[in-house]
């Protein structure tokens, strides 16, 4: 059972929705829309993570590089990371090695949110 949700909110969340599953290999596991057809809540899987979203405003200021939002682990860093480059994401930092033993990158989203990928499993 997971316990701990990101909850992510973008100007477009359909538009986000679609750049997850592009960029990121994100899966759709359910989409909520209001009465007017925004995406009032969503749930995408990675894993056996699950990140929420829905529609709400842009961050006030764009997020330092550093402020990363979500941390997703992944298997295959080097793919992931070409995979999110070639769909469009703004990769802050490429793959790089830490000094505690994952493989890492790190890429903003269409509405600036900075994610971090790796092979870190705690």
């Amino acid at each position: 059972m997971r316990s701990i949700h990101p909850v992510l909110r973008y100007p477009d969340a359909r538009a986000a929705v679609d750049f997850l599953r592009s960029a990121f290999g994100l899966t759709v596991h359910e989409v909520h829309e209001g009465p007017d057809g925004t995406v009032r809540h969503a749930q995408l899987g990675c894993g056996d993570g699950l990140v929420l979203l829905g529609s709400g405003p842009a961050p006030a200021t764009r997020p330092a590089d550093d402020d990363y939002r979500v941390y997703v682990a992944v298997d295959d860093v080097d793919a992931h990371h070409e995979r999110a480059r070639t769909a469009g994401a703004e990769i802050v930092r490429p793959p790089f090695d830490t000094d505690y033993g994952s493989r890492d990158y790190v890429a903003r989203d269409l509405a600036g949110l900075v994610w971090s990928f790796g092979t870190y499993r705690p």
